[in-house]
C-alpha cells in the first residue's frame, strides 16, 4: 500500500481541456466542410454524367461500343464518388468496412472496363478477374452474414 498519489489520476488542467476541445470542433467543422465539398462534387458528377449521355444520344442516337464505354466509365466513376460521400456518413465500423470493400469491387470493375484488350495483358486481365470475383464474393457474404446475424437478433 503506497500513499504516493498515482501520475494517472491526474486531472486534467482546464486549458488543457479547452485546447482539446477547440480542436475537436474544429476537426468537426473541417469534416462537415469536406463533406459540403464532396457533395457539390458529386453533383458535379451527376450533372457530367447526365449531360455526356443526353449529348452522345442526340448525337448519335443509339450508341456504339465506343461510346457506351465512355458512359459505363463515367458512371462507375461517379459511382465510386458517391460511395466515398457515403462512406463519411457511416459510424459503423462494419458498414465501413463493407462499402469500402464495394468500392474496390467497383474500381477494379472500372480498371477492367478501362483496359484495351492486348493479348500480352490475358495474365493482368486474368488476375483482375480473379481479383473482382473474389471481392463479389466477399461482399455477397458480408451481406449474407450481415443478414443472418439481424435476423438472430
Amino acid at each position: 500500500m503506497n500513499d504516493t498519489p498515482d501520475p494517472t489520476s491526474k486531472m486534467i488542467p482546464a486549458w488543457e481541456y479547452k485546447i482539446e476541445e477547440l480542436m475537436q470542433v474544429s476537426i468537426q467543422l473541417l469534416r462537415l466542410f469536406f463533406i459540403a465539398i464532396m457533395i457539390v462534387y458529386l453533383f458535379s458528377c451527376l450533372i457530367g454524367l447526365s449531360s455526356k449521355l443526353i449529348d452522345l444520344t442526340l448525337q448519335y442516337g443509339a450508341l456504339n461500343f465506343v461510346n457506351m464505354k465512355i458512359i459505363l466509365t463515367d458512371a462507375l466513376f461517379t459511382l465510386i464518388v458517391l460511395a466515398i460521400v457515403r462512406t463519411l456518413f457511416i459510424r459503423n465500423g462494419y458498414l465501413y468496412a463493407l462499402t469500402l470493400l464495394e468500392i474496390g469491387f467497383v474500381v477494379i470493375i472500372r480498371k477492367l472496363i478501362l483496359l484495351e484488350v492486348d493479348p500480352s495483358d490475358t495474365w493482368l486481365l486474368l488476375i483482375l478477374g480473379g481479383i473482382s470475383a473474389l471481392f463479389f464474393g466477399l461482399i455477397i457474404f458480408a451481406h449474407s452474414s450481415k443478414f443472418r446475424s439481424s435476423k438472430v437478433i
